[in-house]
């Protein structure tokens, strides 16, 4: 009996001992993160960390360094208000809607450096589109109408923008945040207007439908991020008011003629200071 207890014993002092060295492991990592990202703390009223989510957009693909819209915003917001800007650039190119949401409920970095950020802009969806897009023009979309996998697309974007600002919101609780998002501009609209994938339904060009899906997108990024910010009216810069004009006659596109070159991003840099920094300012 007494051998019985004295095991026991021990096994609790084991696990006591277990847990004791995961809180200090748990410390130390926390501290060696604070030094590798001084801006995770502010050290002085005029230091603001900024983290930029999205996808190659805010990568910067073919951007010149250091002239991509994320950056580019950081200066401007270092200029306009006088502090300091730690950047934290998490764009990964080719990432749609899902991949960033997963991120932001699975990864302790994504999740840490949110929790810090005093800015936070976001950029996602025109992959889920893009994907969508091509489906409809090789006429593998689905339905009677070829257009269920857009129906779908726009569909589990609103579900996964709702997730990824809900995380946003969740981590920086009820500390003051800068959340600044855009809207997708278009960059197929002449090539949309030259071609007919479905014509035999709804006597529509390419253009036609598919705008209307972009615009679903982009109606619910501007009324959902009213709630919690203000978001930058990209796809009005790109393509005109009424959607229609082609950015490449604005030569706002790369070689590539999907994403912006230095005009382009300059352009989304300045729609984001154009909305100002409130709540960070008055």
């Amino acid at each position: 009996m007494k051998e019985q207890m004295s095991t026991r014993q021990n096994s609790r002092r084991l696990r006591g001992a277990a847990r004791s060295g995961w809180a200090s492991i748990l410390a130390l990592v926390s501290c060696w993160l604070f030094l590798l990202f001084p801006g995770v703390t502010t050290l002085a009223a005029q230091q603001v960390t900024y983290t930029a989510l999205g996808d190659s957009l805010a990568f910067g693909v073919f951007a010149p360094l250091g002239q991509g819209y994320v950056p580019l915003y950081r200066d401007h917001l270092a200029r306009d208000t006088g502090r300091k800007v730690f950047l934290y650039n998490l764009g990964v190119p080719g990432w749609n809607s899902q991949d960033l949401r997963q991120a932001l409920e699975r990864n302790f970095l994504f999740q840490l450096l949110i929790w810090s950020s005093e800015v936070v802009t976001v950029n996602i969806g025109g992959n889920d589109l893009r994907a969508a897009r091509t489906a409809y023009k090789t006429q593998s979309c689905g339905g009677d109408d070829n257009q269920d996998c857009l129906v779908a697309a726009v569909g589990t974007f609103k579900q996964n923008w709702d997730a990824i600002i809900g995380r946003i919101l969740q981590l920086r609780g009820s500390r003051k945040t800068l959340i600044r998002t855009m809207d997708i501009y278009n960059p197929y609209v002449d090539e949309d207007k030259a071609s007919d994938s479905w014509s035999e339904v709804s006597n529509e060009n390419d253009f036609t439908i598919l705008k209307s899906y972009l615009e679903q997108v982009n109606d619910y990024i501007a009324q959902t991020s009213a709630n919690f910010g203000a978001s930058a009216k990209v796809y009005e810069a790109f393509n005109g008011p009424a959607g229609d004009r082609d950015p490449a006659e604005k030569v706002l596109l790369a070689f590539d003629g999907f994403h912006p070159n230095k005009a382009g991003h300059a352009l989304m840099a300045s729609q984001l200071r154009a909305l100002g920094y409130a709540p960070l300012l008055p």
